[in-house]
């Protein structure tokens, strides 16, 4: 306890804590995490030379040393240190998860609630075991409320970082087939994404829902929460409305009161995402304009359901992450997308399905088959389904290819899991 009193003192005074030697810099704190193919310890003399005014060790050797904070578990300690400061910040935190669209809807929140509110968002993918905690210790008490993103790829995952966040407020975005490897089936995806629902039942938070997805509404109705704010109703909804620049435009309709929405994203799928932050949006007090104004100002990154022009086609590139819920949405919406030019189609493998990926991999190319005339696959889950002179084992692979026999003048979706790299082909494309 003492140490954890000390270093979180730091905190308060604006250290950052920091887990890479190469993003070392002044008022800052090295915590030497353990991984598969490297220990930490080995680093922290390398980052206080680096500037860094504190290390947080757990290799028994550097006990004692100068400027080195021992602990029996440095991962452990960096949660535990989390769940202290959690403690001290007397702001509501929203809690952020689901198996497709959470880092979009948090995005959008961030916009929106910056409109009126001082704003913490989770950056990046910080939204795992290490991420949260890292998170949840970069709020200071400048911020009036925060959005903590939580994902997970096994059961319990998500229980234990609502102990470490300790949400006020919650989210399930949707609940569909990802990271079946480690949830073992679709059941165990439901019951690891609602313990969110059941940390905010048994601390008397508020939970918002999407009124239309009848996989959540079986499960809210299991807890007994104090409040239960619904959307996607005749509260607050959207529909489509015809487009001529390839982007979502939407006319949204709130309490009877209608409103255009020209958006800056591509796919249906973002409905309900935008519908989800506008009604965590207004609960805490925007006003619907700020809220729309937000979200049209929103400009999609890091490989998110992005449209790039470039010199010879126009791409959807959406290859940050892929499973079957989402490749098959993609693929719907890319699909009914009306444009002048003619489509290709480039999939890259799902990842983390265990024992699902040859059935999951074999209905998705059935369907991009079904739906587009030329379809190109990446990844050895695509090996023995799809055509031999379309399939390719690396994204590299399939690069040298297009170089060979380039593709021009087409719309052209790339969708496909994050380890498949196919933002690789954006060079040739």
């Amino acid at each position: 306890m003492e140490a954890l009193a000390k270093v979180h003192s730091l905190i308060l005074q604006g250290y950052k804590p920091c887990i890479d030697t190469r993003k070392v810099e002044g008022k800052c704190i090295f915590f030497a995490l353990k991984g598969e193919n490297f220990d930490g310890n080995a680093f922290a003399k390398d980052a206080l030379a680096k500037g860094a005014y504190l290390a947080i060790c757990d290799d028994p050797s550097l006990k004692g040393k100068l400027n080195i904070e021992y602990v029996p578990n440095t991962l452990t300690f960096l949660q535990n240190l989390a769940k202290f400061h959690r403690q001290s910040l007397n702001i509501p935190i929203v809690g952020l998860t689901g198996s497709n669209g959470k880092t979009t809807t948090k995005e959008l929140l961030l916009k929106i609630l910056s409109t009126q509110h001082n704003t913490f968002a989770t950056q990046g993918n910080l939204n795992n075991h290490i991420g949260v905690p890292l998170s949840i210790l970069s709020i200071t008490a400048k911020h009036h409320i925060a959005v903590i993103e939580m994902g997970a790829n096994h059961i319990g995952e998500i229980e234990t970082l609502c102990s470490i966040a300790q949400p006020t407020h919650g989210l399930i975005t949707n609940i569909g087939k990802a990271h079946l490897e480690g949830f073992g089936s679709f059941e165990g995806v439901k019951k690891a994404k609602s313990e969110l629902y059941q940390f905010l039942a048994a601390n008397k938070g508020v939970v918002f829902v999407n009124d239309k997805n009848q996989v959540l509404n079986n499960l809210i109705y299991q807890y007994n929460f104090s409040s239960i704010v619904g959307y996607n109703n005749q509260t607050i909804s959207a529909k489509v409305l015809p487009s001529k620049n390839n982007f979502l435009n939407l006319e949204v309709d709130i309490n009877g009161k209608k409103a255009r929405l020209s958006t800056q994203m591509v796919g249906e799928y973002n409905i309900e995402n935008i519908i989800a932050a506008i009604s965590v949006g207004q609960y805490f007090g925007v006003d619907i304009e700020s809220c729309l104004t937000a979200i049209e100002n929103y400009v999609p990154t890091n490989s998110r359901s992005q449209i790039i022009e470039t010199e010879h086609n126009t791409i959807v590139l959406d290859a940050y992450n892929a499973n079957p819920s989402s490749m098959e949405l993609a693929l719907l919406n890319f699909n009914a997308i009306q444009h002048k030019k003619s489509k290709t189609v480039i999939i890259g493998e799902m990842l983390e399905l265990g024992g699902y990926a040859k059935t999951e991999h074999e209905r998705i190319y059935r369907l991009a088959k079904e739906l587009f005339s030329k379809v190109f696959t990446v990844g050895e889950n695509y090996r023995n389904i799809s055509s031999s002179k379309h399939w390719f084992a690396k994204a590299s692979d399939l690069k040298c290819h297009l170089i060979e026999e380039p593709i021009v003048n087409q719309f052209i979706l790339l969708k496909g899991s994050r380890g498949v790299k196919l933002e690789e082909l954006l060079d040739v494309l």
